[in-house]
């Protein structure tokens, strides 16, 4: 009974960031950033207009006949005013740094701003309307309007901001009678700009669908305990979110495999699939190398999607590490390979086989304090060996060779029966020299091509491919793991684990140096430490867990 209940993502009442006794005080992140983007080219907008009065006034208006009826100066300075606070609502929600509620709800100022500009070029640069002119709108609904559509806020706070824009025009027609102005009675001013009030009104409209859709995201986003925050990556398999338990504060990186991505097709073939997915997250969970991925939960949620929730990395995988900075030193490429070793060993001993270990699924971080900290990721793969207890995962199904061909053995690449924790160490080999050198064993034009290579070519010593210095011990390991023959090759992770334990002649990588190199090339990881988990900080940088 425990573990259906854990294969169901059920929703609980606890209240989430976005809700607070039963209302919702915040929209999601999407919403409220392309808020803010609408926003910014309001406020443009908001400029142009206003620049456009002043052209207006300066050069068109005084060349028609009869003139202008007031002095020119005075809606320049209104609308120069207007320009002003248009451009810097525009640098703020542009620029700043504050979040995108901060930035919606200065966003209200600026309307009310707006729509006091807007008010004083119609009491006090002309003359207050009169009754003959009680059916003119003002710009001030437009104004509120179009606000409400860009930009909407909670709709509590869209009707109190509409309604002060909207008594704008009253209260300029307050001010001109101080002025000692003829202005229509008090009953005339209410029946003039009633159109300004229900405007305001109706502009909650939008805020309330806009609330309701944040709602349902919010909701669609929940997986067990966890709130999906933000999408970090997408590929063959499904996506990768940027999560947080909701209860914990703890952030997390989730997986959400969709079955009709994988090619299911009927709802027992789906089903099939996700039974084998719950396979792995367990075989995943029971691993206990601080060097693997660490796997929080998993479930199943209502409308048939697979999810793995797994801790949240800081850092690089060694792909995009040697693309961007190159192959590694000798000794700290070894330094690296024995915690891939240690992880693998770990499952090796477990009877079990990665089947997909490339640079892509080495994740190096930052743990704590410690740099250079190895983690292995994607056991999706897996599958036991020996004899009497054999299961293979959904992408086995077909009989096809699995993994990636810059990496595959040379019995995978054969479709031989017996293949085991010994591609897994050919897979190291490839990766330790890819470390090594930034380049490929066997480079082809093709995947065929490469496959082939592995297959029939010898390769060549790492030290021949690269002018950094590479120890001969280093050569001898890299090659033993690269060995055709299985038999020949160290026999598991364990085996190749002692080997690069024994390499003396690079034992120089440790934590200073790691250290010193991570804030020469990636400073934005190695600032303090936040306490607070929900904090947006540096240190949390968003890995996009392997999704093939």
């Amino acid at each position: 009974m425990t573990q259906d209940r854990k294969l169901v993502a059920r929703r609980v009442s606890t209240p989430t960031p976005n809700q607070t006794n039963g209302t919702s005080s915040a929209l999601p992140t999407e919403l409220l950033s392309e808020q803010v983007e609408r926003l910014v080219l309001f406020s443009a907008v908001g400029a142009g207009l206003w620049t456009f009065g002043i052209v207006l006034d300066r050069l068109v208006l005084p060349q028609l006949p009869g003139g202008v009826p007031y002095p020119v100066w005075k809606p320049n300075l209104i609308e120069g005013i207007g320009v002003a606070i248009s451009i810097l609502m525009f640098l703020y929600t542009r620029y700043s740094r504050h979040s995108a509620l901060v930035k919606t709800e200065v966003g209200l100022v600026y309307l009310v701003l707006s729509s006091f500009g807007i008010a004083m070029l119609n009491t006090w640069v002309m003359m207050p309307p009169t009754t003959a002119e009680m059916m003119k709108l003002s710009w001030i609904t437009i104004a509120i309007l179009v606000y409400s559509m860009i930009a909407p806020s909670s709709p509590r706070k869209m009707l109190v901001a509409s309604m002060v824009a909207a008594s704008m025009d009253p209260l300029g027609v307050w001010l001109a009678h101080l002025r000692g102005v003829p202005v229509p009675s008090v009953a005339q001013t209410f029946m003039l700009y009633l159109p300004n009030y229900v405007c305001a009104i109706v502009a909650t409209l939008p805020a309330h669908v806009l609330q309701r859709l944040g709602r349902q995201l919010s909701t669609a986003r929940e997986m067990g305990s966890y709130q999906l925050v933000e999408r970090l990556g997408q590929g063959g398999m499904g996506e990768v979110w940027r999560a947080h338990h909701r209860l914990l504060a703890r952030s997390a990186a989730i997986k959400v495999v969709r079955p009709e991505l994988l090619g299911a097709k009927s709802e027992n073939e789906a089903r099939l699939m996700l039974r084998r997915f719950e396979r792995e997250a367990q075989t995943t969970a029971a691993l206990s190398s601080p060097h693997t991925i660490n796997l929080f939960d998993f479930g199943l949620t209502d409308d048939g999607n697979f999810y793995y929730v797994m801790e949240l990395l800081a850092g690089r995988d060694i792909e995009s590490l040697v693309k961007e900075f190159g192959p590694v030193p000798a000794d700290r490429a070894m330094f690296l390979l024995r915690q891939v070793c240690h992880s693998l060993a770990d499952a090796h001993a477990r009877g079990l086989v990665h089947r997909d270990i490339k640079p892509a699924n080495i994740y190096v971080c930052r743990m704590g304090l410690e740099y250079d900290f190895v983690k292995v990721l994607d056991f999706g793969l897996v599958k036991y060996s020996g004899r009497t207890n054999v299961r293979q995962t959904l992408v086995t199904t077909d009989h096809t060779p699995t993994g990636t061909p810059a990496y595959m053995a040379p019995e995978t690449i054969l479709g031989d029966a017996d293949v085991d924790r010994r591609a897994d160490v050919y897979a190291l080999g490839c990766v330790a020299y890819f470390l090594l050198t930034g380049q490929l064993v066997f480079e082809a034009d093709t995947p065929m091509k490469m496959l082939m290579h592995h297959v029939q070519s010898q390769p060549v010593a790492p030290s021949q491919r690269t002018e950094m210095r590479i120890a001969r011990e280093v050569d001898d390991l890299v090659l033993a793991c690269l060995q055709k023959d299985p038999n020949l090759r160290p026999q598991d992770a364990g085996a190749l684990f002692r080997m690069a334990c024994a390499c003396h002649a690079v034992d120089s990588w440790n934590q200073e140096l790691a250290r010193n190199w991570w804030e020469k090339h990636l400073p934005e990881l190695t600032g303090p430490l936040s306490a607070d988990p929900m904090a947006d900080e540096p240190t949390r940088a968003l890995p996009v867990q392997s999704i093939h």
